[in-house]
């Protein structure tokens, strides 16, 4: 343990991960208790590709006392109901994997298994926010939980750039203390290892207590430094390289990101307000820069607004998240690739993770030590539910998709297949991000039925649960058909105020 209190945090970057944990750090400490600096380099631009969210982004904002409204009209966003999977079971095949619960169980009985125990209907019309989707409808959910439209979930999808200068201007007005400068140099304690302070390039030195690198990829300190080293994770997930590329808005934008598969990774389209992002996914191993870049390009539906930015990455975690007095946060942490928009909810639960066991009182390993458990366990299964995606294909049509489907997974995931393709039972830890929705979104979707369903489900009689089965189908229908168009909901947010220039 180091002894002392923490009265002074130095984030290394700004981007998305490091102006998330100042905003964060100053709505939890007043700057007379803890002073927050963050040092962002002009000269070095941040990824700035991530676009899509998850659900638990509304809580973060929310507890930043966000204004959701002002949020989607500062940052260009739509909203985001799911993700619509397209060529991923075999070529020809989509499905969708809302936010949100299927159906309602009966009996106490998980509703999935009255599902396989009569297949009443498509496994998506069960879902409020996929038939909301497809009809490219959306609204708020409603406060009344006998309603159906409580049953509808979301998140965003918007400029990364444009968030983190939101949450920058949010922070710096809290308190927050904002130095340009570029980092030369890290001094460590020779006795403690610690981090000791930080040189910049105009020679100024700047010193805290407790670190926190949002540099990115290189981690500048918590591997340059303080060489933590990293757990490869690209013998299961091959994808290492992303383009990214934007083009203009040309329809209105859908409620949800799509996710296409190609012949070695899959490329995304993510629709804002004002311009569409694209991107594709893929592993250098199977396919060359130049055919991944045509293959790109090609499938644009509008002319590209920049040159292809061309990413590198090796899908893993750091060996620890937390080293001595430096956390680390986004990619200087590690890097799931974005199948299911989980980077910036993993700079989240980091933040979330290190305000619970903020080191008020001096570093005490054993809280250092919860921390790193913690976010390895969160990391991990995230990695478990994106492997999914490539484990189950049933395409034969390339070499990409040949290894996928015949490489050893993690045993985690293995184990929890086996019991799913039984009898379609899912045992997940409490804490695991991705529930059982998405899981049966993702296995039912890309073909994955069990052999049987769980036996509780034939104590009621079938012809009752059909009809149930139909009248949930009925309701959701009903429910959808009642919703404004999502282009028309977010013309009344942009209407409701002015956006700022």
């Amino acid at each position: 343990m180091r002894d002392g209190p923490v009265r002074s945090v130095a984030i290394v970057g700004g981007g998305t991960a490091g102006w998330m944990a100042a905003a964060a750090l100053a709505r939890n400490f007043a700057a007379d208790r803890v002073a927050v600096t963050v040092i962002e380099s002009p000269e070095i631009g941040t990824v700035g590709v991530g676009e899509a969210t998850i659900p638990p982004i509304l809580q973060f904002n929310a507890l930043l006392g966000i204004d959701e409204d002002e949020l989607v009209r500062r940052t260009q966003a739509t909203y985001k109901l799911g993700i619509e999977f397209r060529d991923w079971g075999a070529i020809g095949e989509r499905y969708f994997h809302p936010f949100g619960r299927y159906g309602a169980d009966l009996g106490g009985v998980a509703f999935h298994h009255h599902w396989l125990r009569t297949r009443e209907g498509a496994w998506s019309e069960y879902s409020l926010p996929a038939v909301a989707a497809s009809e490219g409808k959306f609204a708020r959910p409603s406060d009344d939980p006998r309603n159906v439209l409580s049953n509808i979930s979301y998140a965003l999808q918007f400029d990364a750039a444009l968030y983190a200068d939101f949450l920058r201007e949010l922070a710096i007005g809290q308190g927050v203390q904002h130095v340009q400068g570029r980092v030369v140099d890290v001094r460590l304690d020779g006795e403690t290892g610690f981090v000791e302070d930080l040189k910049l390039a105009d020679g100024r030195v700047c010193r805290a207590d407790l670190y926190i690198d949002c540099s990115g990829f290189r981690g500048m300190l918590i591997e340059q430094a303080l060489e933590t080293g990293y757990v490869d994770w690209s013998h299961w997930l091959p994808m290492d390289r992303a383009i990214a590329v934007p083009t203009p808005a040309i329809e209105a934008p859908t409620p949800y990101t799509r996710a296409t598969a190609g012949s070695a990774g899959w490329r995304w389209r993510i629709p804002l307000q004002h311009r569409t992002g694209n991107g594709h996914v893929y592993a250098s191993g199977f396919i060359g820069e130049d055919e991944a870049t045509a293959q790109l390009l090609a499938a644009l539906d509008a002319p590209a607004l920049a040159e292809p930015r061309h990413l590198r990455f090796t899908t893993g975690r750091r060996r620890l998240s937390w080293n001595r007095n430096v956390v680390a946060l986004g990619l200087a942490s590690g890097f799931i690739e974005p199948l299911e928009s989980t980077s910036i909810h993993l700079i989240q639960r980091g933040i979330a993770t290190l305000m619970s066991l903020f080191p008020s009182n001096g570093f005490a390993a054993p809280e250092i030590d919860l921390y790193n458990s913690l976010m390895r366990s969160e990391i991990e299964a995230v990695r478990d539910f994106v492997i999914l995606h490539y484990k189950l294909t049933r395409r034969d049509d390339s070499p990409f998709w040949r290894h996928t489907r015949a490489m050893a997974v993690p045993d985690s995931l293995a184990q929890r297949l086996a019991i799913f393709d039984n009898l379609g039972r899912l045992i997940l830890d409490p804490s695991e991000l991705f529930r059982e929705p998405s899981w049966l979104a993702v296995l039912l979707g890309q073909g994955a039925m069990p052999r049987g369903h769980d036996p509780l489900a034939d104590g009621l009689p079938e012809d009752a649960v059909r009809a149930q089965l139909q009248r949930m189908r009925a309701v959701i229908r009903q429910g959808a058909a009642v919703l404004p168009s999502h282009a028309d909901f977010l013309s009344g947010v942009r209407a409701a105020s002015p956006a700022r220039s």
